[in-house]
């Protein structure tokens, strides 16, 4: 499995799905019989901002400082 063949994949999860960007990691762990743990080595740069931006409005991660503009 390459990087760009998985972050296209959660992509198309993501677009064709009611699915946010963390289950639709964990579904496709778990459709190709991945690890969660060992699925970073597959994320693009993208997916992992999107993916950081979706921890911090959900108060998983803490909030980074932003200017209001």
């Amino acid at each position: 499995m390459s990087k760009k063949k998985f972050s296209k994949m959660v992509e198309k999860t993501v677009k064709t799905t009611d699915l946010n960007y963390m289950d639709s990691i964990v579904h496709m762990c778990e459709k190709n019989n991945m690890e969660v743990e060992d699925v970073k080595k597959y994320l693009d740069k993208s997916i992992i901002e999107r993916l950081e931006y979706e921890a911090m409005s959900l108060n998983f991660l803490e909030k980074k400082n932003s200017l209001n503009v």
